[in-house]
């Protein structure tokens, strides 16, 4: 039998495809096609790109404690995409420029006159207890402003359709190369579909990427091509796949920190066969405590002696810049309309999920009243790590909690629990609802640039909000159609 839509159990709130029984005005075309295969046709290509994935090397690590390593899996992948009609999606990546303009702005300021703690806008206190606050960086330069120079920020959609952001990641975000990976593994599958609808394509990533990259470069060297290089802690990251893909589709180089000097003219040099070749611009997917030595952790191996010298010297840039994850403290994520108000004088376009900073006593107060309604999050942690989701938590898991928020209100939030939109995804041969997020990345430079849709992560197991994949999540190929 084919899929009938007509059969499919969407839960009764926002369904990304079919509504009220029939396939979205944007998804029509794609359920037709799907509706026409039957079973085994469905499978068949389900197997297909389950294939396609393994030989084309696509991995995730995964880490856990009954392992002394990490554990590479093939990356989960669901054949039936999620679908965005490309008006909607203009909204959205407005938004997302306005987002990260004044979250830029905000670090800047944080690092030079700070007026947005002078003002009021955010209490001081709060900057200067966040772990991801740098001291080391006052009076540093950033090119154009940009400290954060790739975010993504993740999107959630409630019950109602509207879309919200949950959460921003300025640090050292990941998941782009595997949102292109879908994209070719899905035109191997559904060829007929890319050719019959306008899908916009996400392949360009890599030349925007090198492109925003090329612009930080120092501009007195005088070379037409600036040397790039991708900083990567190595092998055993989650991410190398995507450290390693990125360098190869930009030409750049993959290095680790033992490939890199600083000389004495507090330059950065990649090490080669030929000798000593000049850096100008290091993509380092490399935390901020472990890039220096002199500086941060002294008895880091993944870094660069030296580098934060370099730096602040102005010879080489470092994308995203050290010290912009200030911006990615979740107590911060809740004044970030404030930001945008107080930097660009606009009404945030995208807004963000009611939340509660623990930290102050009345809102503490009502979180440890209500944990069993809300989502609690620590302050920095990310990979979906550390979080109670309080509907789903038991008593004891819950009293626990509350012991940690009392401990150390400062490192928890408190946030509306959100009922996620659904998409149909393949369970054992069945579509399914299962909820689902979107990572779009958003880069900042000379000029700006945001993915057209992004990686979409989906919560395998029915009923569940965890979508990402260090914890058993998947994905889905992310579609912006054109309809006009």
């Amino acid at each position: 039998m084919p899929i009938e839509w007509k059969r499919y159990q969407s839960p009764g709130f926002f369904d990304e495809l079919i509504h009220r029984g029939a396939p979205r005005k944007v998804a029509r075309a794609l359920c037709k096609h799907l509706a026409s295969l039957t079973d085994e046709e469905v499978q068949s290509r389900q197997t297909a790109a389950e294939l396609e994935i393994r030989s084309m090397g696509i991995t995730f690590t995964v880490y856990n404690d009954d392992a002394a390593g990490g554990i590479d899996r093939d990356w989960p992948f669901d054949i039936v995409p999620r679908v965005i009609d490309r008006v909607e999606w203009d909204r959205v990546e407005e938004g997302l420029r306005q987002r990260v303009t004044a979250l830029n702005a905000f670090v800047d300021d944080i690092y030079h006159d700070q007026r947005v703690l002078k003002d009021g806008v955010v209490p001081e206190a709060y900057i200067l207890e966040s772990r991801e606050f740098r001291r080391e960086c006052m009076g540093a330069e950033a090119p154009f402003g940009a400290w954060a120079n790739v975010c993504g920020s993740d999107l959630v959609r409630d019950a109602d359709g509207t879309m919200y952001v949950l959460e921003d990641n300025l640090r050292v975000p990941s998941g782009v190369s595997y949102m292109i990976e879908n994209r070719e593994v899905m035109k191997r599958v559904y060829p007929e579909v890319f050719s019959d609808s306008v899908i916009l394509p996400v392949d360009d990533y890599p030349a925007q990427l090198a492109r925003c990259l090329t612009s930080l470069a120092p501009s007195r060297r005088g070379r037409a091509k600036p040397q790039i290089v991708v900083l990567t802690p190595g092998v055993f990251n989650s991410a190398y796949f995507e450290h390693a893909y990125l360098a190869h589709e930009m030409a750049a180089e993959l290095v680790e920190g033992a490939d890199l000097i600083v000389g004495r003219d507090d330059c950065v040099y990649m090490r080669t066969i030929e000798g000593l070749v000049k850096v100008d611009v290091i993509y380092r997917r490399i935390d901020d405590l472990f890039i220096d030595p002199e500086v941060f952790h002294p008895d880091s191996i993944l870094g660069v002696p030296g580098l934060m010298r370099a730096w602040r010297a102005g010879n080489v840039a470092l994308a995203n810049a050290p010290g912009c994850g200030v911006a990615d403290d979740k107590v911060i994520y809740t004044y970030t309309d404030d930001i945008v108000r107080y930097f660009l004088s606009e009404e945030p376009l995208l807004p963000i999920v009611p939340s509660y900073r623990c930290v102050e006593p009345d809102a503490r107060e009502y979180v440890l009243d209500h944990l069993d309604e809300l989502v609690v999050k620590p302050a920095n942690e990310s990979g979906g790590y550390g979080i109670l989701i309080g509907p789903h938590a038991t008593a004891t898991e819950r009293r626990e909690f509350a012991k940690l928020i009392e401990e150390d209100p400062r490192n928890y939030i408190g946030q509306r629990m959100l009922t996620l939109s659904v998409a149909p995804t393949l369970i054992r041969g069945v579509a399914e609802p299962r909820c689902l997020d979107l990572r779009p990345f958003i880069l900042s430079g000379e000029s700006s640039f945001v993915t057209t849709g992004g990686l979409t992560r989906v919560a395998m197991v029915k009923g569940s909000t965890v979508v990402n994949s260090s914890q058993g999540g998947g994905s889905k190929d992310t579609w912006i159609v054109d309809l006009a």
